[in-house]
């Protein structure tokens, strides 16, 4: 039998394979994160019709004479090359823009993908379109995440709250004018001093909310400026006084008012960094470390996979970090449908960290990945595919029109 009718058949069944890998890159050209294909051809054994020969004495040496026996597929590679980014503004979509994948469990089977497509359960779980857990780091209570620590499922559920902490310090700044009003009652008509009067809210232990009215009064403008300082609630009720003295230069000379209580908690006022300059009025109260409960509404993703979430009482603060991991090679994952790989003996272990860190390309929020195939040059490849396989039927048949005059000598 004819050596050539073989090297058809393999030619044949090698194209095929090429046409199906093809036609999968193609079928999957707007799959999220879908890594294209490619076919690799490599020669079978090489029948040896003569050995080669070492030169002697006179006599050169001879090359060998083979006779191939045909094609087979050496592999199928996957091109891990980015794809493009479609901008969705979908808060749960996320994208890595770089090296790496997101890590997810499907079935207590670790898995990795690319498609940052996610959804949330009914529970808040953060998973993929197949139910695959989304893994990561959750936040502590006071929103602090340990990337060193163990991977767990992501949950972001409706009822995820931010405490309320008591109020224990009011700080205020800016500046009260040295220019202003000293009262003199003998004045024709009476002046009146000048009384500055700024509110805040402070909150007691269990996120009460309490207006509190701190008024600044000028009492005396030689040899320093001095202000008297009364704190009181919104019902008139006095809950203490002190005095704040500025230096000629308008530094800061002594601040004293003693905590006063409210709705059960010490408040202290903060006055450093008050000033006693002339011609400005701009004392305002700058902050207090007290918050109200609150209850999230909505996240956005940094960079490094911080999940940060918007609480109702208008605070921000981390609830949890997405993983991200590299392999040593890529190319030695195996796929496992639904877009999702697993690690094989061949890929090395994975390496899970935070965005952005060892490699590890940034994460991206309300963006995805699309598919990587080039559908120009799959087109081609079909083109390449067919040419190939009508080639090694070309074989074939003129093979079998010589086995047909073969067979017709005995005629």
């Amino acid at each position: 039998m004819l050596r050539s009718l073989f090297s058809g058949i393999s030619s044949l069944r090698s194209h095929q394979t090429m046409l199906d890998v093809t036609g999968n890159n193609i079928a999957n050209a707007n799959t999220t994160g879908f890594k294209s294909s490619r076919t690799q051809f490599e020669d079978t054994l090489s029948q040896m019709i003569q050995a080669p020969g070492a030169p002697q004495g006179q006599n050169g040496g001879t090359n060998p004479a083979q006779v191939g026996l045909g094609v087979r597929v050496a592999g199928v590679s996957t091109d891990f090359t980015p794809g493009a980014a479609q901008q969705t503004g979908r808060s749960l979509d996320m994208m890595i823009d770089g090296d790496g994948f997101f890590v997810v469990n499907g079935g207590g089977e670790q898995l990795y993908t690319r498609n940052g497509s996610f959804t949330l359960d009914a529970t808040g779980r953060l998973v993929t379109s197949s139910g695959a857990s989304v893994m990561g780091w959750a936040a502590d209570a006071n929103g602090v995440v340990n990337a060193n620590g163990p991977l767990s499922p992501l949950s972001l559920p409706v009822t995820t709250t931010m405490g309320a902490r008591a109020t224990s310090t009011v700080t205020f700044g800016g500046n009260l004018p040295a220019d202003a009003k000293v009262a003199d009652p003998t004045a024709t008509p009476p002046v009146h001093a000048t009384t500055l009067l700024r509110s805040i809210e402070v909150y007691s232990a269990d996120g009460t909310a309490t207006p509190v009215d701190v008024s600044f009064t000028l009492q005396t403008t030689t040899p320093t400026a001095t202000w008297s300082v009364s704190v009181a609630d919104r019902s008139g009720t006095q809950l203490g006084t002190g005095s704040v003295t500025f230096n000629a230069n308008g530094s800061l000379q002594n601040a004293t008012v003693p905590a006063v209580t409210v709705g059960g908690s010490s408040v202290t006022l903060d006055l450093g960094s008050l000033t006693g300059f002339a011609a400005l009025t701009t004392v305002e109260a700058s902050g207090q470390d007290g918050q109200g409960a609150g209850v999230l509404q909505s996240f956005a993703m940094a960079s490094d996979g911080t999940l940060v979430g918007s609480f109702s009482n208008g605070l921000k603060r981390p609830v949890g970090q997405v993983a991200v991991s590299t392999f040593a090679n890529t190319g030695g994952l195996e796929k496992a449908g639904g877009s999702l790989l697993r690690a094989s003996v061949n890929s090395g272990d994975p390496q899970v960290g935070v965005a952005g860190q060892d490699g590890r390309g940034d994460l991206a929020g309300g963006a995805l990945e699309m598919s990587n195939v080039d559908l120009s040059q799959e087109f081609t490849n079909l083109i390449v595919a067919q040419r190939g396989f009508q080639a090694g039927s070309r074989v074939i048949t003129t093979s079998d029109e010589l086995l047909q005059e073969l067979v017709n000598l005995k005629r």
